[in-house]
């Protein structure tokens, strides 16, 4: 293989590796938006006519954040959405995502968690060197409720430990970040 070949290969990988960050990037950053209530962030995450179907709510991706955000308020005081799994695959400036989404939302009196399971299947497009969803689709795959009344006893709340906010208050956003900055919450 001549020195050419190497360097056309070697740039083919480097440039598949760097369209695959930056479609996991924008699931990950849809994700954080979801559990910060970002509406900008979420929305950042779609093509001005991306859609998102979740259940029977299909919304166009402009408008998802605020429906998402009220959603998720009206079934839980707080919630945390996990990317696990992940799978892609990308032919020139389209590509098509796998990924496996565990979601816990602590209920509004804090004494249960709801347990999700499920996949977002996306489709993405790459405009103006950009990766966004065109179409988002939801899968619940399994559901579950469990006891979590800890987070209101007492032995827990003694400890201090810090509580994130569905706003930009949350320690996430603090730049730089210090140990010395008061946390917006601490449960």
């Amino acid at each position: 293989m001549s020195a050419d070949d190497r360097i056309e290969e070697l740039t083919r990988k480097v440039a598949y590796l760097m369209d695959r960050t930056a479609i996991l990037d924008c699931i990950a950053r849809a994700a954080r938006g979801h559990d910060r209530h970002d509406v900008e962030l979420m929305t950042s995450t779609f093509h001005e006519d991306g859609i998102d179907e979740h259940g029977f709510a299909v919304n166009p991706g402009p408008e998802y954040g605020e429906w998402a955000n009220k959603t998720h308020a009206a079934a839980s005081q707080a919630h945390l959405h996990h990317i696990t799994t992940h799978s892609c695959e990308i032919d020139g400036d389209v590509a098509h995502a796998e990924s496996y989404v565990l979601g816990g939302l602590l209920s509004p009196d804090g004494k249960t968690m709801t347990l999700l399971g499920g996949r977002y299947l996306d489709r993405l497009e790459r405009r103006d060197g950009e990766w966004k969803i065109v179409v988002r689709r939801s899968t619940a795959e399994w559901l579950g409720m469990t006891d979590s009344s800890f987070v209101n006893s007492k032995i827990f709340r003694s400890q201090g430990f810090l509580k994130g906010t569905r706003d930009q208050t949350d320690l996430s956003y603090q730049r730089p970040l210090n140990i010395d900055s008061e946390p917006a919450q601490r449960w």
